[in-house]
Order: structure tokens, then sequence, then C-alpha cells
């Protein structure tokens, strides 16, 4: 299968703020979104809100009507949901099946390999919000791909079509990838957050623009010197400080 010559029927399985961006990304390169499904109020909306027309459906009616079904759900829930959707039957021969978790591996999909589903595990690492300012975040982001080996070309496709860079990532590695990730996401926010604090309480009105000029350098610093290159000749000084820093939220 070649997915850069297939324009596939994709179905997700969830209107947080990770699917619908997703969708939209593959929208973009040429697939077809079958369907989403939704639970929430406010997920019936993103999904109205960035996938105008397409029908809003039940779990088993997605995977049904979809040659893709892209999984964009807690971890936690995965499994269950998996196992659920085989004893339903609801599975289909050469379907590609792929989620979104960064703690799991394709090895979670086990439960529908037995219909002849071909898994696969892409996390972007990016933090989402669930509007159209991520699909420019996903430009030059990365997407981890854990696939059986002759399936990694088709995920790795998939991440290019999202407009991301993709990244091999072995299945025992998951975890692993998964705590370095959360680690980059919490410490990030707990460092600005506790300086901003510290000079809301001196007084300082807009502690976001005193810290965040400081927070980007230093970050790009270390961006740099993690690549390999010397800081000090690469050291880029970062979007101008009268720009309000932007505040994503988590998946």
């Amino acid at each position: 299968m070649s997915v850069a010559e297939s324009r596939l029927g994709v179905g997700v399985i969830g209107a947080g703020r990770v699917g619908p961006v997703l969708a939209r990304a593959l929208a973009g390169a040429g697939h077809a979104i079958t369907g989403i499904s939704a639970i929430s109020e406010e997920s019936w909306e993103r999904a109205e809100s960035m996938l105008p027309g397409v029908p809003i459906l039940d779990p088993a009616e997605v995977v049904r009507r979809s040659e893709l079904v892209l999984f964009a759900i807690p971890g936690a829930e995965l499994p269950g949901l998996v196992s659920g959707l085989a004893a339903t039957g609801a599975w289909q021969p050469g379907q590609l099946a792929i989620h979104t978790a960064a703690e799991h591996g394709y090895g979670v999909f086990a439960p529908a390999l037995a219909a002849g589903v071909i898994p696969l595990a892409l996390h972007p690492a990016i933090v989402f919000t669930g509007t159209s300012l991520d699909l420019s975040r996903l430009s030059g982001a990365t997407v981890a791909v854990t696939a059986p080996t002759p399936v990694l070309p088709i995920g790795q496709a998939l991440a290019v079509e999202m407009g991301a860079e993709p990244v091999v990532v072995a299945e025992a590695d998951r975890p692993a990838y998964a705590e370095a990730i959360a680690a980059a996401a919490e410490f990030s926010r707990a460092v600005v957050r506790q300086a901003a604090d510290a000079l809301r309480a001196i007084g300082v009105e807009r502690p976001d623009r005193a810290v965040g000029g400081v927070v980007r350098a230093a970050i790009e610093e270390e961006l740099i010197a993690a690549a390999g290159a010397d800081p000090e000749l690469h050291l880029d000084p970062g979007p101008d400080p009268e720009q309000d820093p932007g505040t994503g939220q988590r998946e």
C-alpha cells in the first residue's frame, strides 16, 4: 500500500483537541473524512467547526465506514475501546488503525489483528489547542512513528502528509518516549508559572513579557545544544518581545 498514491476514507474516533486537527491535516492532503465520533457538547462543536459537513457517528459506525481509523483519545481509554470494537466485529481486513497516544505502541491493537487490521502509532510532539492554529504548529514538528517494519513507510508518509517530520520510535521505547515528552511539557509550564507568579507578586503587570524573552532564548539555546550545534553561533533571539506568547492546552 502506498499512502502517497492513495486517497483514503479516514474516520476519527475522538473530537478532543487532537482528532479534528489531524483530520483537517489529512483532508488537506486529499483524504476524505468519512466521520468522527464526539460525546460532549464541546467536542460536537469542535467537530462541526473544524470539519463542517462531516457526519458525527458512533465509534463502531466510524470504523465500518473507513479505510483508515484514527484514534485520538486518552491512552487509558484505548485498550478497552479496541477490544470492544473487536468483540462487535467492527474491524475490517486491510484497515489501517492508528492512534495518537504517546505511551502506547502498535501492540495496543492486538485484539484487532485477527481481523487483518494494519496497526500504527503516530504521536505528534506538539501541544494542541484544538484550533486551526495547530496546523501551522505541525509544520516543522515531529511525529513519533511506531509500527511493524513493513508498515513503517505508511506511518512515515502519513506524518509527512500532516506537514510534520517522522521520527521512528521502537515499540519497546514508547514508554520512555512518552515520559520524556511529558516531562518537557510539564517542566516548561512549571518554570513559566513559577517565574510569572514571582514577578506578579512584586507588582510586574505583564509577567508574560518579562519571562517570555528569557524563556524562549534559554529553550532555544538548549535545543541547539541538544542538536549538537554551538549555541554561541546559532542562538536565535526569538520572536518580537512585544508579541504576546501563546498559551497552548494539553490534548
